[in-house]
């Protein structure tokens, strides 16, 4: 029980910092995400010992690679930034991931947790910055709207939703009516989604700063050349410190970055709702 306490208190404590400090900076420092995987994988080796364990420090490790490899996927599809990645990662180490399989895993509940409170979350923030901004996004929604393919694959769209429509009506089999209905919502709902969220990237998430002001792990929004010799871009996946150097010797003063959503406080939130409720999933349904 005071094994648990304490890791528990860790985490929270841990979190909130990191929240707040993402909330403000949009950036998690590195002494905080490298102290929880070192605090994590410290802490469950001396428990081990205490208890004469040993899988408090294996199921440690276990729980660090499972959040590295979820980490690194979400990182390289550009979902997260590296700060939140890093964040997750010591999070892994100090939860764990019991293979024992005595009860349900605390940390497959987290992870289940994230995903969905992460959804909603960006969904929200989004919906916010619309509202910030609604005049640029509005006019930027009905420029994307009209680029040539997009209105082909709108006129696309529409005649598809007719013969889904045409289908509906002539079929009389319940399950066959749902599964096409629900196909046309997906498809319409991932069009306007791409349109949405294209809209508020350009209008909302990009800014110019100065380069002294870069910091490791900035997304840059455009590839900069000097010379024809390529500095840094997107496919970066983040600035690094040699970069910047490179920048600022160059003497480049602006730099148009993108912002990301600040992700961690939905860590916060969904390890709060995992501790109270455990698995949404099923606790909802």
């Amino acid at each position: 029980m005071v094994y648990l306490l304490i890791l528990t208190a860790i985490t929270l404590i841990a979190l909130i910092i990191a929240a707040i400090t993402d909330l403000k900076t949009r950036e998690v420092p590195d002494w905080l995400s490298y102290g929880l995987i070192g605090i994590g994988l410290g802490l469950n080796l001396l428990f081990s010992v205490i208890y004469q364990d040993y899988w408090l420090i294996l199921n440690s490790i276990i729980g660090f690679v499972l959040f590295l490899i979820v980490a690194l996927v979400m990182f390289y599809t550009g979902q997260w930034g590296g700060g939140d990645s890093k964040v997750l990662m010591g999070l892994g180490a100090l939860i764990g991931l019991d293979i024992r399989f005595t009860s349900f895993p605390l940390i497959i509940s987290f992870l289940i947790n994230i995903l969905l409170v992460g959804a909603v979350y960006g969904l929200l923030w989004s919906i916010s910055l619309v509202f910030k901004n609604w005049k640029k996004f509005s006019k930027e929604f009905k420029n994307i709207a009209k680029r040539p393919k997009v209105a082909k694959l709108r006129t696309f769209l529409i005649f598809f939703t007719l013969l889904m429509l045409v289908v509906l009506f002539l079929t009389k089999d319940r399950l066959i009516n749902s599964m096409l209905l629900a196909l046309l919502v997906m498809a319409l709902a991932t069009f306007y989604l791409w349109i949405f969220v294209k809209a508020i990237e350009k209008t909302c998430m990009l800014k110019k700063i100065d380069t002294n002001k870069l910091t490791e792990g900035d997304w840059i929004a455009k590839d900069i050349k000097y010379k024809g010799k390529y500095i840094c871009g997107p496919k970066d996946l983040g600035i690094e410190k040699k970069q910047i150097n490179q920048l600022v010797k160059l003497k480049i003063k602006k730099i148009l970055i993108k912002e990301g959503i600040p992700f961690v406080p939905s860590f916060l939130i969904a390890y709060i709702l995992t501790l109270i409720f455990g698995n949404l999933l099923t606790f909802l349904f």
